[in-house]
């Protein structure tokens, strides 16, 4: 027995050597953590459990039957964040460049079975070249495998994706299928296509990180919510994100211990100037209600004229949407009706919330906008609201024009509670377009057309650009003061947690994709 108990010592301490030590010092050189480096930072000290150490690969053609490597490629296992179970992946670039195999991608997918039937959370940690080209189609084999599960587990259980090395090609279809991609400057990219394949085919010269870098993927596509400095830093990252969600669909976050105390926030009294025209930082308004830096913003360098986010509100987890009037004015475009709309359909999956924070003007006008779908783009938003069954609340600061008014969680589409401020005002426009449309003759036949213009938007934003004609009709439900807005919402989300809705029945509802 004690020759067998050796001979498994030898085989454990190979497989934790992954590539060997020659290859973990080019990782470290590269200013990465090896896989195994990574699971012992992201869990609780001593709780991870490792499942198919000692799996090896198949493969006999292109001489691989000469290189064997205890674990193939990528460590598997769970363990616990902050004492809460999680199934996590790791992929080992130090291992055949992280590529996978068959028997790489049926590791993985043994702990997505796993995290499904036990309802936890799933985190994998990308680093990996791709298929591994001697399998051929049973490497893409094994990447559909993953997809299918990707599919099956989305909104049953939070699935999170940290890129910290290279995804290219079929590899990235997996995190963009997850709740959330976290990318690590400088040493993590992903792209469909690399750059010499863009060289031959499109004549263009990029580089990796001009291409899939995670600046790239942060700012211009969106396909980053979150980047990291470093390794390090996007686990704690993962970890931080992980404290705002539950473990499945069947439950809710975990609410922080939190006492009433005086909840009056005065400094919200001063945030709205009083020019209509004039910018203010929606962050302010967030700071003044939410519970003290619990904010976690998501996307924040994409799509900046609308914020999406989780926070705290006397200790439970909240969604946070709220136009960002610093930006393109708060309007609707595009990218944030799609950013938006992407973020309310995970709080509503995982029974999160949702606050929304309203100042927008309507919906960016001009071809470009037209032209790339604005109309089923922002249909999505208003779907996505729509569809939501989770507590509701929207609190309009300033402006609701026009159709955009409909999409940001009115009461119409299904919002729980309404609140506006006295500064508030809800029209089909604002009050000097609507003025020369309603009043072109007069002002036409008047002997000083821009005074008449000028004493009509006068006429016309005294009737409309205010709360209460929205109010006097319950599209409103209360103009309150803005230094009582936290004590508000925090009654009015108590009062909604028991909230329930049969939905109709039907296979599931056709989003305008």
């Amino acid at each position: 027995m004690e020759d067998k108990i050796k001979d498994l010592n030898n085989k454990l301490t190979e497989a934790f050597l992954g590539g060997g030590k020659k290859r973990i010092e080019k990782q470290h050189e590269k200013k990465k953590l090896t896989a195994r480096e990574r699971v012992q930072y992201l869990l609780d000290e001593g709780s991870f459990e490792e499942i198919g150490a000692l799996v090896t690969h198949r493969t006999k053609e292109f001489g691989m039957d000469k290189q064997q490597f205890y674990g193939d490629g990528v460590v598997t296992g769970y363990g616990t964040i902050n004492g809460r179970l999680v199934y996590v992946f790791a992929q080992d670039f130090t291992v055949f460049g992280g590529s996978l195999s068959e028997t790489h991608a049926e590791k993985i997918c043994k702990i997505m079975d796993l995290a499904v039937k036990v309802g936890a959370p799933i985190i994998g940690l990308n680093d990996s070249g791709g298929a591994r080209i001697q399998e051929g189609v049973r490497s893409l084999g094994g990447y559909a495998d993953i997809f299918y599960r990707n599919v099956q587990a989305s909104g049953v259980i939070p699935q999170l994706s940290a890129i910290m090395g290279p995804c290219a090609g079929g590899a990235v279809y997996s995190p963009a299928m997850t709740d959330f991609t976290l990318m690590v400057e400088n040493t993590s990219y992903m792209f469909v296509t690399g750059p010499n394949v863009v060289k031959t085919v499109t004549n263009e010269t990029v580089t990796s990180e001009e291409l899939g870098g995670a600046s790239t993927h942060s700012t211009k596509s969106g396909v980053a919510h979150k980047t990291s400095a470093n390794d390090v830093a996007c686990l704690e990252d993962v970890k931080k994100l992980l404290s705002y969600l539950p473990q499945n669909n069947q439950e809710k976050p975990k609410a922080l211990p939190y006492e009433l105390n005086d909840e009056i926030r005065e400094q919200l009294s001063n945030i709205v100037p009083d020019n209509a025209n004039k910018p203010y930082d929606m962050h302010d308004v967030i700071s003044g209600i939410i519970d003290t830096d619990s904010f976690y913003e998501i996307h924040k360098d994409h799509a900046e004229n609308i914020i999406v986010g989780f926070a705290r509100l006397g200790g439970k987890s909240i969604g946070i949407v709220a136009n960002q009037p610093m930006f393109l004015a708060g309007v609707l475009d595009v990218n944030s009706s799609k950013k938006a709309a992407r973020f309310v359909r995970f709080c509503d999956s995982f029974n999160i919330p949702l606050l929304v924070l309203e100042d927008v003007p309507g919906f960016l006008p001009g071809t470009d906008q037209e032209w790339n779908g604005i109309i089923v783009h922002g249909a999505k938003l208003l779907y996505a609201f729509s569809e939501a069954t989770v507590p509701r609340v929207t609190v309009i600061t300033r402006k609701a024009y026009g159709g955009a008014y409909d999409v940001m969680n009115s009461k119409h589409i299904g919002a729980d509670m309404n609140f506006a401020w006295p500064s508030a005002e809800i029209a089909v426009m604002g009050a000097k377009g609507a003025a020369e449309i309603i009043f072109r003759r007069e002002i036409s036949a008047a002997e000083d057309p821009e005074t008449k213009w000028k004493e009509k938007e006068a006429e016309y934003a005294d009737r409309f650009a205010n709360p209460y004609s929205a109010t006097e009709r319950g599209f409103v439900d209360e103009v309150i003061l803005p230094k009582d807005t936290r004590r508000k919402l925090i009654k009015a989300f108590a009062m909604l947690e028991d909230k329930h809705v049969d939905a109709p029945k039907r296979k599931h509802g056709n989003i305008p994709l």
